[in-house]
């Protein structure tokens, strides 16, 4: 066994000119640099030949969609998916003596880092109400240490069920059958936290929650617009379809507050020119847009095609898609030319020609598919912001149609898959009524708790159980202080786990650790060796097959905990075959097939080369909206507020970080090397602040509630950010996200939008560990 890292190096932050390109041969070599500290050659070569190819493993990390069949690469993954299964795959092992060495206490201590750094969880563990240490537990007595709490509880609503992306669809079902089998919606989520907004947005315009395009849509679009999102450090695989875009014509408009090496250039480094030439240039155009302006800038492109089509009669709309397929014209029509431009100007920090030249290249292309992430979505005007980019899709028929579309690009690997399996506190009745046709129970149908309000009724004493299918709730989550203190309100709190992070260390009353196979390794039930399947953002469902021994002999996989807790717990209630979806997963698929719209016939069609293509009803022509048509909206001019001498603070990931955990202190692209605890702001800001490079400052949240949440010593960075604005890491950036700061309507973290005022300490040499 590798020994575990000792102490915590201190951070000695070095600055170097950030990068104006992303991957090449540096980030093949920083992949296979990172995964050989982590796990053996053999686990390395295993991972990365199998990974996102047919039949073998599925990337853990983003969603973004492979190839088809035989249009892969041999190494058909980026730096970041290399790092993350071979993180995963680590020969370093947690154990009891290590709970038995490190308290509660002091591991609460410990940076995200060197949390996960320690390796694999090996054997469930218990932490008892009187102790500060875990100590390890039977499978048997775990599982009847959960029932018995969930038996007790007044209401079933007392519990809380959390998703994260990891969770393979068929551990996802499970879950949800379990909690409303149990009584409950309270199903919380990731989506939740990350694109809640485009939910929501989506379903009102366009009667589906999800993106419309596929890869061959942006291989074959004339013009995409990257709106709020770094798909250089977050999904870099989307790079190689903006390469192939390019080379076939397309342009590309960015639209970021950063400049970031990915929407520069590209060096694909499975390609010559990646390797020894200058790659792909892939932005034409960078709009260096201020944080919270998207929403008026395609407000201001929607109000000058009008007026482009009021210059040009029937040369500029596509009015028959308008008349045939869309409702609300005429209303949002009169609404868009109310736009003030001196509103327009404030808000993105635009000049009228830089918004000009955009409608310019609108015009001389055809189709158009708008990308965007949570640049857009973590905004309290989120929810408008994409029923405006809806507007500005519909004005030239640039939906349902080859080469056009809405692209919310989802940052982890099975968050949609989630969805799509029933992982939602507000399931329409269409879904609950086929669980009860398929299952002969009544499942509830008052809507349960979503993240945000899970964390409120923690804090007001109303949730006694919280169990984690994954994730790192604590530190995904807004307002850290906050959401800790809630966690230990609850009487048991339970994490299904990987690796150590956080989440284990803020523990309810009694805490739990239940250790689970990886989607890397081998999952081998009384039924035979087992797959599982994922839903990539195209809405692909495909089948995932670990190949490495399982890190531990005790460990259970997703399926066989949560089939374990629900027989022990409903003691055969319901009528659900428990024992055989642990022993077969195919058939947790067969009952999947006869509920889930698109996926008839699950197990075979399934297993083909590529998976399954979920329908989706737009690129049918079908709008199922309350109109039965595409939505126009109108929505107001909004821009997130700034009393003077305070910047708006956005929450980011660096290069070498997957969700909340960081693999170093390097953010290479960026040029930040030896430390997270840094704020990027724009020279001229830092002038007229009073501030100089290096100055070490407490980011000190401002909200209505007059808490003050502080981050402390961060070391300032001039970085070209968009004036007024600044960023800085998440999740350390957690603490200054108020609990009660979300999106309109969907009620999702305002993360990328946080008014803050940087304050001077005293200065120096070196940051605190973190």
């Amino acid at each position: 066994m590798n020994k575990p890292p000792g102490e915590e190096p201190r951070d000695e932050l070095t600055v170097t000119p950030p990068k104006t390109w992303a991957a090449g041969v540096p980030a093949v070599v920083h992949a296979l640099e990172y995964s050989l500290r982590k796990t053996s050659p053999l686990n390395t070569g295993v991972d990365l030949l199998t990974m996102n190819q047919v039949g073998g493993i599925d990337c853990p990390g983003c969603a973004w969609a492979d190839p088809a069949p035989g249009h892969r690469h041999r190494n058909e993954y980026c730096e970041n998916g290399a790092k993350h299964i071979n993180d995963e795959a680590t020969t370093r092992r947690v154990t009891a003596d290590f709970f038995r060495e490190h308290s509660v206490s002091e591991l609460s201590r410990r940076s995200d880092m060197w949390l996960n750094d320690q390796g694999r969880l090996t054997e469930p563990m218990v932490k008892w109400p009187e102790s500060d240490h875990y100590e390890p537990i039977s499978w048997n007595d775990a599982f009847g240490l959960l029932s018995a709490e969930l038996t007790s509880l007044d209401t079933p609503d007392e519990a809380v069920f959390y998703t994260s992306g990891r969770a393979s669809n068929e551990a996802a079902f499970v879950l949800q059958l379990f909690a409303r089998a149990l009584g409950t919606n309270n199903l919380p989520d990731c989506s939740n936290m990350c694109h809640e907004s485009s939910g929501f947005a989506l379903h009102e315009t366009l009667g589906t929650g999800k993106g419309t395009v596929g890869l061959q849509d942006l291989h074959h679009a004339d013009l995409i617009f990257l709106v709020g999102q770094n798909p250089g450090t977050n999904h870099p695989r989307q790079l190689s379809a903006l390469e192939q875009a390019k080379l076939n014509g397309a342009r590309v408009i960015a639209v970021n507050t950063l400049p970031e090496a990915g929407l520069l250039r590209f060096k694909n480094p499975q390609k010559a020119r990646g390797v020894i030439g200058r790659g792909v240039q892939i932005a034409d155009r960078f709009l260096h847009i201020r944080a919270g302006g998207d929403l008026a800038l395609f407000q201001a492109l929607n109000r000058l095609l009008l007026e482009a089509e009021d210059d040009r009669p029937g040369q500029v709309l596509h009015h028959d898609f308008i008349r045939s397929s869309t409702s609300g014209f005429e209303e949002f029509s009169a609404h868009a030319r109310t736009l003030s431009w001196d509103d327009v100007l404030t808000a993105t920090g635009l000049t009228r020609k830089e918004i000009e030249q955009v409608r310019d290249d609108v015009l001389r292309n055809e189709r158009v598919v708008v990308c965007w992430a949570m640049g857009v979505t973590q905004h309290k005007h989120g929810v408008p912001t994409i029923r405006e980019i809806v507007n500005f899709l519909l004005l030239r028929g640039n939906l349902g149609r080859a080469g056009t579309g809405a692209c919310p690009v989802r940052g982890h690997s099975n968050v949609q898959g989630d969805r799509t399996m029933g992982i939602w506190e507000q399931m329409p009745d269409v879904f609950m009524d086929a669980l009860q046709r398929e299952f002969g129970f009544d499942p509830p149908r008052a809507h349960g708790l979503d993240s945000v309000n899970s964390i409120r009724a923690m804090r007001e004493g109303r949730i006694r159980f919280f169990l984690a299918l994954a994730g790192n709730f604590v530190r995904a989550a807004p307002d850290s202080e906050v959401t800790e203190a809630a966690m230990r309100n609850c009487r048991l709190t339970a994490h299904i786990s990987t690796k150590l992070n956080r989440s284990h260390t803020v523990c309810g009353r009694t805490a739990l650790i239940l250790p689970t196979l990886g989607r890397t390794e081998r999952d081998i039930q009384a039924g035979g060796e087992q797959f599982v399947t994922v839903e990539n953002s195209m809405s692909e469902v495909h089948t995932s097959h670990g190949r490495l021994r399982p890190a531990s002999k005790l460990l259970l996989s997703e399926v066989a905990i949560l089939c374990r807790l629900a027989r022990r717990t409903l003691d055969g209630g319901a009528g659900i075959p428990w024992e055989q979806f642990e022993a077969d997963y195919g058939t947790i698929r067969d009952r999947i097939s006869r509920i889930v719209p698109g996926l008839h016939d699950f197990n075979r069609r399934v297993a083909r080369p590529g998976g399954i293509q979920l329908p989706n009803p737009v690129n049918e022509g079908v709008f199922p909206t309350a109109t039965g048509k595409a939505m126009f909206t109108r929505n107001a001019w909004e821009m997130p507020h700034l009393p003077e001498g305070h910047l708006l603070l956005q929450t980011l990931r660096s290069h070498d970080q997957w969700n909340t955990v960081p693999y170093t202190r390097n953010d290479r692209y960026r040029g930040i090397h030896g430390s997270r605890r840094v704020v990027l702001v724009n020279p001229d800001d830092l002038a007229e602040l009073g501030l100089a490079e290096g100055q070490h400052v407490d980011l000190v949240g401002v909200w209505s509630d007059a808490a003050e949440r502080r981050a402390e010593d961060f070391e300032v960075v001039p970085y070209p950010t968009s004036r007024g604005c600044a960023a800085a890491y998440y999740p350390e950036t957690q603490v200054l996200v108020p609990l009660d700061s979300v999106a309109d309507i969907s009620n999702q973290p305002t993360s990328k939008g946080i008014v803050v005022r940087l304050e001077p300490v005293p200065a120096r040499s070196s940051t605190t560990s973190g």
